[in-house]
């Protein structure tokens, strides 16, 4: 059976589709991102004989989880990549036009030329938890924000009493997230094996363990602990070219930038409290390296140690693989 290759750009209110058949047969449409334009989808691919097909979207959060859902469940191959993926290749094709008709052709066009890996579903658990974690995210940044108006100073009285009873309802919602992420844990023992696996390492507590379990998904989808902090984009990035370029490593960033972001206040207060992490600091900043440097060390080593404890299933020991 002939799979056909589908290029999705996906938005808010709307997703553009290009399938391309291996002989190069293209064809364009619009849905709306709701259960009906997937229905019509479905009824599009049927229409073009696309019974089998590999789709293919770039990972742009929240926008087209549903879909590709969707699609999975209707028993087809689905990929989601990076979208800096999809940029390089969108370069090497020299292509110089940006629209969302010729995005979903680029996304088609990489699918079928390098067939990306298929994406699964995360589990119901996972599922929650993410979305859970999220929530939080976004209560703790609306508080961050009033917070900043707060200080920055409000003339209007009653402007003020707003910013207040704002910040109040926020707290309280924050308390009320933090709890059901913690009730949803302790509920699924695999879970919660895995949080006091890595509440057991100092600088990580109960927030950064959900966060971590919530974007890494499942521990057992990496061979090593560097696909993990590839991953995340804690990898170093190298620059040299011939005899004369000799750039500075730099940490790469390209990957999960919530996983990358919840290591971070982690990663500085494990400089402190955790003793290989507090002693790798120490060597690295005799070394003279700055303190930038020596936090993005620290946020790759812990990510080191996370999967360690969730690999052997053991709790944090500072002295493993030490002889008296």
């Amino acid at each position: 059976m002939e799979i056909f290759s589908l290029g999705i750009d996906i938005s808010k209110a709307k997703f553009d589709v290009a399938l391309l058949r291996d002989g190069g047969k293209l064809r364009h449409k619009v849905f709306p991102n709701t259960e009906v334009g997937y229905q019509q989808l479905s009824v599009w691919l049927s229409k073009h004989s696309a019974l089998s097909i590999h789709a293919c979207m770039e990972a742009t959060g929240t926008y087209g989880e549903a879909l590709a859902c969707y699609l999975h469940q209707a028993g087809h191959l689905v990929s989601v990549v990076n979208p800096a993926v999809i940029k390089a290749f969108a370069s090497a094709e020299m292509s110089r036009t940006k629209t969302d008709k010729r995005d979903a052709t680029l996304i088609a066009l990489y699918c079928l030329k390098h067939r990306p890996p298929a994406w699964d579903p995360p589990p119901p658990e996972i599922s929650e938890l993410q979305a859970l974690v999220r929530r939080l995210e976004a209560l703790l940044e609306m508080l961050q924000q009033e917070r900043n108006r707060l200080s920055a100073g409000i003339v209007s009285s009653s402007v003020r009493e707003s910013v207040e009873q704002h910040i109040a309802y926020l707290d309280e919602q924050i308390t009320h997230t933090q709890s059901l992420i913690k009730d949803h844990i302790d509920q699924n023992p695999t879970l919660r094996q895995r949080r006091d696996l890595l509440t057991s390492i100092p600088g990580i507590g109960e927030t950064t363990a959900a966060r971590f379990l919530a974007e890494i998904v499942d521990i057992r989808h990496y061979e090593s602990a560097r696909q993990v902090a590839a991953f995340a984009g804690l990898v170093p990035k190298h620059r040299e070219s011939g005899s004369s370029v000799r750039g500075r490593p730099r940490m790469c960033k390209v990957g999960a930038a919530r996983l990358r972001k919840a290591m971070y206040f982690p990663a500085i207060v494990a400089t402190h409290h955790n003793p290989i992490i507090k002693a790798m600091s120490e060597r690295l900043r005799e070394a003279g390296k700055c303190p930038m440097v020596i936090i993005g060390a620290a946020m790759r080593k812990l990510i080191h140690i996370a999967f360690g404890v969730l690999k052997s299933g053991k709790p944090f020991d500072p002295y493993h693989g030490k002889t008296a």
